[in-house]
C-alpha cells in the first residue's frame, strides 16, 4: 500500500535554498509516484521553472489529482524491502522494467501510453516531464542572463551557462571564455572539500577566440626591465596586488611577500589606496593582458625565429588511389596564401616546407632561384637526416612558382605507385630535424593512411582485439604499444615541434599509439575513416583550412599560481610535463584547453578568498615572445550551502569526463564507471544531509545548480569510451578519448548531451534557431524532421510520414523512398525551407572547432541505430541506462550513503 505524501515535501526540484538568481521559490507540490514502488515515499515533483509554479501536466503524470494509495506497480523485487521505497531497476542495474511508452504522433503534453482498449495498462514509470530537463535549464539561463553583459568586477561570480550567448566586460577577472571553474565559492578547509567531494578545478583556454565585440588582451611593453613581479613567488603584477607605503612597495596577493616598486614603475596612491594610473595600466585594471617577454624569459637567451609549417604527405597506394594526394596538393596551392600573420603584417612570417613519403622519404628543394623543384630521397629511415638545408624551408611569396610546380607534379609522380606500406616515426623525426637545423619552432601537418608496418623505427603491429572489452586488459587498447613515441614527443617539445595529424584509415591504424606525439606536443588529430572523395572532401578541406589558419602559439610553457591555501595538483590536456608545475606545449592553439585541479594545503579565509593566476609564455606566429596572463578571484566559504549554491555543472562534467577518460589508461572501465557514480552520489548525498530541509528518505533532492548532474553524468557513462556499442572501433575510442581531453566546456556540453532541433518548426522568416527538444525518441514525431548535432556530426532525421512538399523542398526528390542517405550535403534549392535549414547547418558549423559530418537518416533505416545512439535520455543498445532509470539508481545510491 502506498502512503499519501505529507504536504510539505519538496520534489526533485529547487534546493532548500532559494536559487542564486533570486527568483521566488515555487510552492511545493506532490508529484506522481515513482515506478515500481513497493513502499511509496513522498514523490518527486520537478518544477523546472524556478520562477513559477509547475504546470499541471508536470505534476499530474499519468494520473491527474493527488497520488492515490495502493496503486498497482509491478510485483515487488525478491530481496527484502528497504525502508523508504524501492525502485524497479533496468538493464545496467539488474531487473528489467515494463515496456517503454511508444508515442504515435507529435509529443503530447501528458504521456499517451499507447495502450489499446482492453489491454491492462503497462506498469507506471516516472514521468519524464517531471524530472529536470536540460532544455529548460538552458532556456531559463538564456532568458535570465543573455541580455545583460557579464561584468567581471565582482569576486566569485558564477558566469552564465556556456549555452547562453552573452558579452563579457573585463573589469579585473578573466573572462569565462578563458577560465571556467567547477565552483566559484570554494571550501575554506580541506576537510570540508573532502566531505562534499566536489572537485575544485579550472578549465583554462589561454588563447580562446573572442567575439568581434570584445577587446583582445592589451599587449604591455615594459621595455628591458620586463613585467613587475613578486620577489618571492614570481607572480606577475595584477589587479589584486596591494600597494603600501604611499605606493613605494606592494604586498603580493599570492604569497604576502612585500616587494619594492621599481623607480620607473612608481606612482602615487589616491585616498582609497589605489594607484592614480590604475585605469591606464591593463595589468592593474583588467583580468587578462599580455606582456612582451624580456631576454631572461627566452630560450637560450635569444629571440626566436618565426615558426615554420612542414606539410608531409603519405603517397602510398591508398592515398593516391582515393584521390587524397591530388586533393591535398590542389588545396595547398591556394591555402598557403592564408597562413596566420600578426594583425597589421602584409604577409605571414611563417616559412613552409614539403615532404612526401611511403616506405622512404622524399624532400623537396623549392628555393626561389630554381626553375623546377628538386627531389631528394632518404631511404635509410633508421637514421633520419634532412638532406638539404638551403631551399627546404621557404617564404611562400618568393618561391610561389616553384611551389606551384611541385604541387602539380606530386600527384603525377606517384600516380602509378604500387607501394602500399608506410613508415611513420621517421616522418616526425625528419620534420623535427628540419626545425632543429633551421633553429625555429613550428608545426608538422602529417597526412597519413595506414598502420606503419614497414621496417623502420616506430614500426607497429596490428594488436586490435575486441575480446579485451570488459576485461582487465581493456586498458591496453588505450595505451600506446611502444614507448618509442613518448620519447620522440619529448624531443619534439624541446624543439617546439607541434604535430597535427590527419588520418584516413580504411582499417585499424592504432590511434592510441600514432596519436602520442600529437597529444604530447599540443597538436590536433583529425580522422576520416573510409575516406571517400565525394562524401568527405568538404569536411576534410574545411578542417585543413581552419587548422592552417587558426591562431597558434609555439614553444609554450604555462604555469598556474595560486594564493596561499590551495595549489594546482593535477593537469589534464594535450601537453607534456617534465616537472610538477610547468605545462609544456610545442604548440597551443585557440581551441585547446588545459584543465587544472586544485587541492588545499592550508586553510583559506572567507575575507581574502582565493586567487589563481595563469601565465603562458609563448612565441607568436610572427616570432614574438610573449606572456599572456589570466587572473581570477574566487570566494571561500565555511558553509557547505554556499559551495552548492555556486557550482557550475557543465564545468564539473567537463572535469569528471577528463578524469574518467584518463582513468581508463590504468583501470578497468567498470571500475572507472563505478567511481564516477560513487563520487556524484557522494556530492549529492552531502548536499541532502547538510543543506536540504529535513524530509523523508523517499525523496530525491538536488541542489538547484546541480539538478542536471545525473542526466549529464549518465551521458558520460554511456559514451563510447566508457561503454562502447558494437559498431564502435578501438580507434574511435582512442580518438574520442584524446579529443575530449582538450575540449572546452561548450564542446563537452554538446558532445555529451547533443542539441536536437525540430526543423519542421523552424520559422523561415527569422534568423533564430527553432527551440531545442529533449534527446529522447519519445519526443520525435513521424511527421517531422529533426537535426541533431554533437560537435562532430550533424544528423538530419526524416520521419516516415513527413509531408511530400517538405521532402521536395529540402531534398529535391518527390518521395520519402527517394531520399538518398549517401549524400553528405543538402542540395542547394531556391525555396525558403531549404535556405532556412542550410543556414541553420552553416550556423552550427561556424560555432564548432571542427567541420561536422552531415548524415541523413531516414526513420526505420539501418542508419537509424547510429542516430538513436545519440538520443541520450533513452536506454542504449550497449546497456546504458535511460535517464529515468539512472535517476532512480542515483537515488538508491544516495539513500545507501545516507543510511
Amino acid at each position: 500500500p502506498g502512503f499519501a505524501p505529507p504536504p510539505s515535501s519538496t520534489g526533485i526540484g529547487p534546493s532548500s535554498y532559494p536559487p542564486t538568481t533570486g527568483a521566488p521559490r515555487p510552492p511545493t507540490m506532490p508529484g506522481p509516484p515513482l515506478p515500481g514502488q513497493t513502499v511509496a515515499g513522498p514523490p518527486t515533483s520537478q518544477p523546472n521553472h524556478v520562477s513559477s509554479p509547475p504546470p499541471p501536466s508536470a505534476m499530474s503524470g499519468p494520473h491527474p489529482g493527488p497520488p492515490m494509495s495502493g496503486l498497482h506497480g509491478p510485483p515487488p523485487p525478491t530481496h527484502p524491502p528497504q525502508p523508504g521505497y524501492q525502485m524497479q531497476q533496468n538493464g545496467s542495474f539488474g531487473q528489467v522494467r515494463g515496456p517503454q511508452p511508444n508515442y504515435g504522433g507529435a509529443y503530447p503534453g501528458t504521456p499517451n501510453y499507447g495502450s489499446q482498449p482492453g489491454q491492462p495498462p503497462p506498469p507506471k514509470r516516472l514521468d519524464p516531464d517531471s524530472i529536470p530537463s536540460p532544455i529548460q535549464v538552458i532556456e531559463d539561463d538564456r532568458s535570465n542572463r543573455g541580455s545583460e553583459p557579464f561584468a567581471t568586477g565582482v569576486r566569485g561570480q558564477v558566469p552564465p551557462l556556456v549555452t547562453t550567448n552573452f558579452l563579457v566586460k573585463d573589469q579585473g577577472n578573466a573572462s569565462p571564455r578563458y577560465i571556467r571553474c567547477t565552483s566559484y565559492n570554494i571550501p575554506c578547509t580541506s576537510d570540508m572539500a573532502k566531505q562534499s567531494q566536489v572537485p575544485l578545478a579550472a578549465v583554462i583556454k589561454p588563447l580562446a577566440t573572442l567575439p568581434p565585440e570584445e577587446t583582445l588582451p592589451y599587449l604591455v611593453d615594459h621595455g628591458e626591465s620586463g613585467p613587475v613581479r613578486c620577489n618571492r613567488c614570481k607572480a606577475y603584477m595584477c589587479p589584486f596586488m596591494q600597494f603600501i607605503e604611499g605606493g613605494r612597495r606592494f604586498q603580493c596577493c599570492f604569497c604576502s611577500c612585500v616587494t619594492e616598486v621599481p623607480p620607473h614603475y612608481f606612482q602615487h596612491l589616491d585616498h582609497t589606496g589605489k594607484r592614480v594610473d590604475f585605469y591606464d595600466r591593463p595589468e592593474l585594471s583588467l583580468g587578462s593582458y599580455e606582456f612582451l617577454a624580456t631576454v631572461d624569459l627566452l630560450k637560450n637567451n635569444k629571440f626566436p625565429s618565426p615558426p615554420a609549417f612542414i606539410f608531409m604527405i603519405d603517397v602510398s597506394y591508398n592515398a593516391v588511389k582515393s584521390g587524397l594526394v591530388r586533393l591535398i596538393c590542389e588545396e595547398l596551392k591556394s591555402l598557403l596564401d592564408y597562413l596566420p600573420r600578426e594583425g597589421n603584417m602584409e604577409e605571414s612570417a611563417i616559412r613552409v616546407g614539403f615532404v612526401t613519403y611511403n616506405k622512404v622519404l622524399h624532400f623537396y628543394n623549392v628555393k626561389s632561384s630554381l626553375a623546377q623543384p628538386q627531389m631528394m630521397v632518404v631511404s635509410d629511415v633508421a637514421d633520419m637526416f634532412v638532406p638539404l638545408l638551403d631551399g627546404f624551408l621557404v617564404n611562400v611569396n618568393e618561391s610561389r612558382t616553384v611551389i606551384a610546380s611541385l604541387l602539380d607534379q606530386i600527384p603525377e609522380m606517384f600516380a602509378d605507385t604500387r607501394e602500399t606500406e608506410t613508415v611513420f616515426a621517421p616522418v616526425i623525426q625528419a620534420g623535427l630535424e628540419a626545425l632543429k637545423a633551421a633553429e625555429c619552432a613550428g608545426k608538422l601537418f602529417i597526412f597519413h593512411t595506414s598502420l606503419p608496418i614497414a621496417e623502420a623505427p616506430g614500426k607497429l603491429k596490428n594488436r586490435d582485439d575486441k575480446k579485451l572489452i570488459n576485461t582487465d586488459k581493456e586498458k591496453t587498447l588505450f595505451q600506446p604499444q611502444t614507448n618509442f613515441y613518448s620519447n620522440l614527443a619529448k624531443d619534439c617539445v624541446a624543439q617546439g615541434c607541434c604535430v597535427d595529424l590527419f588520418l584516413f584509415p580504411n582499417q585499424y591504424l592504432d590511434v592510441a599509439t600514432l596519436g602520442v606525439v600529437t597529444y604530447q606536443t599540443g597538436g590536433s588529430i583529425y580522422k576520416y575513416a573510409y575516406f571517400q572523395l565525394e562524401i568527405d572532401q568538404d569536411r576534410f578541406l574545411n578542417d585543413l583550412r581552419r587548422d592552417v589558419q587558426k591562431e597558434v602559439g609555439f614553444d609554450a610553457v604555462m604555469r598556474v599560481r595560486t594564493s596561499t591555501g590551495i595549489r594546482a595538483t593535477d593537469f589534464f590536456g594535450a601537453f607534456y610535463m617534465s616537472n610538477t608545475t610547468d605545462v609544456e606545449m610545442a604548440g597551443l592553439d585557440c581551441d585547446k584547453t588545459i584543465t587544472v585541479e586544485f587541492k588545499h594545503d592550508d586553510k583559506l579565509s572567507e575575507d581574502s578568498g582565493a586567487l589563481l593566476q595563469c601565465a603562458l609564455l609563448y612565441t607568436s606566429c610572427a616570432g614574438q615572445r610573449r606572456l599572456r596572463i589570466h587572473n581570477l578571484s574566487l570566494n571561500c566559504c565555511t558553509q557547505l550551502a554556499d559551495l552548492y549554491r555556486n557550482c557550475e555543472t557543465d564545468t564539473l562534467i567537463n572535469y569528471l569526463a577528463k578524469y574518467a577518460y584518463r582513468g581508463v589508461l590504468g583501470s578497468p572501465v567498470k571500475t572507472v564507471r563505478d567511481a564516477l557514480i560513487n563520487q556524484c552520489a557522494q556530492i549529492l548525498a552531502c548536499y541532502r544531509k547538510n543543506c536540504a530541509n529535513p524530509s523523508s528518505a523517499g525523496q530525491l533532492i538536488l541542489p538547484e545548480c546541480m539538478k542536471l548532474l545525473p542526466v549529464y553524468l549518465n551521458c558520460v557513462l554511456k559514451s563510447d569510451v566508457l561503454q562502447p556499442g558494437l559498431e564502435v572501433t578501438t580507434d574511435d575510442r582512442a580518438y574520442i578519448r584524446q579529443l575530449v581531453t582538450s575540449m572546452d566546456v561548450a564542446e563537452t556540453n554538446v558532445f555529451f548531451y547533443p542539441r536536437l532541433l525540430p526543423l519542421t518548426k523552424a520559422d523561415v522568416d527569422s534568423d533564430s534557431l527553432p527551440a531545442a527538444i529533449r534527446n529522447s525518441e519519445e519526443r520525435l514525431s513521424k511527421g517531422d524532421m529533426y537535426l541533431l548535432e554533437n560537435g562532430l556530426n550533424i544528423f538530419v532525421w526524416v520521419g516516415v510520414n513527413v509531408q511530400q512538399g517538405l521532402i521536395q523542398n529540402l531534398f529535391g526528390v518527390s518521395s520519402f523512398s527517394q531520399i538518398s542517405n549517401a549524400s553528405s550535403t543538402l542540395p542547394v534549392l531556391e525555396n525558403p525551407f531549404s535556405k532556412k535549414v542550410r543556414s541553420i547547418v552553416d550556423m552550427l558549423q561556424m560555432q564548432r572547432s571542427r567541420y561536422m559530418k552531415l548524415i541523413i537518416v531516414k526513420q526505420e533505416d539501418k542508419l537509424e541505430m547510429l542516430f538513436k545512439h545519440f538520443l541520450v535520455e533513452d536506454k542504449s543498445l550497449s546497456g546504458g541506462a535511460s535517464y529515468v532509470d539512472f535517476l532512480c539508481h542515483m537515488h538508491k545510491e544516495i539513500r545507501q550513503l545516507l543510511s
